[in-house]
């Protein structure tokens, strides 16, 4: 929970300028110019870890903001929280809707600084409204995450979670833990932007993988080493394993659904570091009942927002779904790990404080995202 000295904070309600808006190259940009009278952004930081404090704070040294952290979530209740700072930073399960948007620009907000790449916890067509910019961390480590998805791969497939657990126990019998080799097996890689363009290169030239990519943009580069784009039905029933890497938006929630397992090839092992509500639970689940599917590994759950990154050991967890999932000894879930590394933890930090101090010098906002992303409808 949140100190009592973070809620006893003193909080100034100036508000800032209107945003100045830029054309360049026919992209609608925004530089906001803070107050003059200030050598330093004052930043609201919510949702922050020890690790997120340790790594901002650092790379901070080289910015000299004013940081405060709050443990807290952003959420309606705790928007007021952020009265009197110009810039807000928040993370993947902090809520940035409209009614929060509203509250913020109240107070004086007119930055919010994702210290992450995804976005659609973030209602763009109200930030734009209320003169909100947006900015994220397109790219801090890709390399993070696409080797922990090989990692899971392996350890799924290879029951090294199963292993240990037994070793522990000074249990050493081998029954039960037969795995399959990754070389010459056929994956699947969903999205081939930085993170799955990476697996898709690991799998293809390190592991000796078929691979088999699904991209509404193909990679010319993956085309090269011999990686082959297929529609996502067509690619599900030829792959072992399929791997998500895939932004949520409108068109990819429940991508894989019950309809869609139902096509999948029998024995498909599923992956997904991404997003977690491109997996309809519900229906993973069923496939894993009837031995549809022979293996899922997990990072990331459609439901996390009330069970990641917190400790609730002590707590009876009321998500049934999840729970059920964890009962699986052919299932691995992981609690959003997969950027945790130090580099990537560096690279938010860095990325993040420049889009602060590139608004405070009134420059353009090279990571700003608008509502121009989302399809018409979202």
């Amino acid at each position: 929970m949140m100190s009592a000295s973070c809620l006893e904070a003193d909080l100034p309600t100036e508000t800032l300028p209107a945003a100045r808006s830029l054309v360049t190259a026919g992209v609608r940009r925004y530089s906001f110019a803070l107050p003059s009278e200030e050598t330093s952004v004052r930043v609201a930081i919510f949702g922050t870890k020890a690790y997120d404090r340790r790594f901002l704070e650092s790379a901070n040294r080289a910015f000299g903001h004013e940081l405060r952290f709050f443990e807290a979530r952003l959420d309606p209740a705790m928007a007021s929280l952020a009265a009197g700072y110009p810039a807000v930073c928040v993370f993947v399960n902090d809520l940035v809707d409209a009614a929060v948007l509203a509250e913020l620009a109240k107070g004086g907000t007119r930055i919010v600084a994702l210290r992450c790449a995804g976005y659609n916890n973030v209602d763009l067509r109200a930030a734009e409204r209320h003169g909100i910019a947006v900015v994220r961390v397109p790219a801090y480590s890709p390399h993070a995450v696409s080797e922990f998805t090989v990692g899971l791969m392996l350890t799924l497939d290879r029951q090294i979670h199963r292993a240990w657990a037994r070793v522990r126990e000074n249990n050493f019998a081998l029954d039960g833990l037969i795995g399959r080799n990754l070389h010459e097996r056929t994956v699947g890689v969903v999205g081939t932007g930085r993170i799955g363009a990476l697996v898709a290169r690991a799998l293809a030239l390190g592991f000796g993988c078929t691979v088999l990519a699904a991209d509404l943009e193909p990679d010319a580069g993956l085309e090269q080493i011999g990686v082959r784009y297929l529609p996502l039905d067509a690619l599900l029933a030829s792959v072992d394993i399929v791997t998500l890497h895939c932004p949520l938006t409108q068109d990819t929630r429940h991508l894989i659904n019950r309809e869609v397992l139902g096509r999948a090839r029998d024995g498909l092992m599923v992956v997904n570091t991404s997003r977690g509500a491109l997996i309809d639970t519900a229906a993973l689940i069923d496939a894993l009942k009837c031995r549809k599917l022979g293996g899922v590994a997990l990072d990331v759950y459609e439901q996390e927002g009330d069970l990641f990154f917190e400790d609730l050991s002590s707590e009876i967890v009321q998500d049934d779904i999840f729970q059920r999932l964890l009962t699986f000894p052919n299932v691995i879930v992981t609690g959003h790990q997969a950027f945790l590394t130090e580099e990537a933890l560096s690279a938010i930090a860095q990325t993040t404080l420049q889009s602060l101090a590139d608004a405070e010098a009134g420059r353009p906002l090279a990571h700003r995202i608008g509502a121009e992303l989302l399809r018409p409808g979202r």
